[in-house]
């Protein structure tokens, strides 16, 4: 029997310096309208995923893909403007 163990201190040896840099906490805040939009999204389509689809589920998926879009495009509007909040 093999068993199957985890190499602690190699999975954390460089933990101390992978920490993330300030330009990068920027980025994803700057992206967190569309992380929260596409989290809504994944929700709506997993709580469909075991049932028929009824005309709330289509609406609640549809609404959910337009806020992604919108977050999303959004989100270009501002890199493209260079637009920094």
């Amino acid at each position: 029997m093999y068993h199957i163990v985890t190499v602690q201190a190699a999975v954390t040896a460089f933990a101390d310096w992978i920490e993330p840099t300030d330009a990068e906490l920027d980025a994803i805040e700057q992206e967190m309208p569309v992380i929260l939009a596409d989290v809504d999204l994944l929700d709506a389509q997993i709580i469909t995923l075991d049932r028929v689809l009824t005309e709330l589920d289509n609406r609640r998926i549809r609404r959910a893909r337009n806020r992604v879009l919108a977050a999303r495009r959004d989100l270009a509007n501002r890199a493209g403007s260079g637009e920094v909040a």
